[in-house]
């Protein structure tokens, strides 16, 4: 379920992203130095939003993995839709704010959508945030404007890269978000994967015993994709559970697809470049 940012108190929140000054902060009783700072608090509650996803995180959590009061945190986070700003913008740090450009257009964006997917299912938190009302903090922004640096080397106009950055940034989140939701089922609801769809199948052909004649061409897709499965040898080290296997390769396709959709646009407004 999708959780909307910026619920908190705006001037503070844009305040603490930016490192602006606060308005109507007070200033700080005089006496030893605060153990506690805004930063230890942030990176508290990624790792606590990490460990036990958005359902999990609250200022008495944040404060225990502190080993301070909750009361102490409020000095300097007014409240926890203030802290779920920062956690979402700062946790967009780690991704980096430039792409090696030496091997084309082409070869940057597939390195920046793999990181940017490597990113959301190492913090599958993240992806829960709701983009329909961004943080617009500077972190998360740099994570565009790395992509937008590398679009500027296709020479199609604004209009275009404003439709492809945003076509790109939801591909890598919808594809990410599958497989941390994936990963999260099981948890969730007590079943495995397989659990649920040997029982699911199982129904399936018992109600719809004309499945395949009402729907030939999924039904066809279906024997497909086991044939492949079938013929296909084990690679080496492979663990991941096949419902992530098959969304990297879907990732990897779908990815494809849309790099080559750009190509098609460049050919269309710029005909003639090489």
């Amino acid at each position: 379920m999708s959780v909307f940012a910026g619920q908190g108190d705006a001037a503070r929140s844009m305040a603490l992203l930016w490192g602006a000054p606060q308005p109507g902060a007070t200033r700080a009783a005089p006496g030893p130095k605060p153990g506690l700072s805004v930063e230890a608090i942030v990176a508290a509650a990624i790792a606590v939003a990490d460990a036990d996803t958005l359902a999990g995180l609250s200022m008495r959590a944040v404060a225990e993995r502190l080993g301070c009061s909750s009361m102490a945190l409020y000095t300097y986070v007014p409240g926890k839709s203030e802290l779920l700003d920062l956690m979402y913008d700062r946790a967009h740090a780690e991704l980096p704010p430039d792409q090696d450009l030496s091997g084309g257009w082409r070869a940057a964006v597939t390195a920046w959508s793999r990181q940017l997917r490597a990113f959301y299912l190492r913090h599958p938190w993240v992806p829960q945030v709701s983009y329909a009302r961004p943080v617009l903090g500077p972190h998360e922004q740099a994570v565009l404007e790395a992509l937008v640096r590398i679009l500027q080397g296709t020479g199609l106009p604004g209009g275009a890269l404003r439709s492809i950055v945003a076509a790109l940034f939801h591909f890598v989140r919808g594809m990410a978000q599958t497989v941390a939701e994936a990963r999260l089922a099981e948890t969730a609801t007590g079943m495995s994967d397989q659990e649920w769809w040997s029982t699911r199948s199982a129904l399936l052909a018992r109600v719809a015993p004309d499945f395949a004649e009402r729907f030939p061409l999924s039904a066809l897709l279906g024997q497909e994709q086991g044939q492949e499965q079938e013929g296909a040898a084990p690679r080496e080290g492979e663990s991941a559970p096949h419902l992530e296997q098959e969304a990297d390769a879907t990732f990897t396709a779908g990815l494809a697809v849309l790099l080559d959709g750009i190509e098609a646009a460049m050919a269309k407004a710029l005909p003639g470049r090489p």
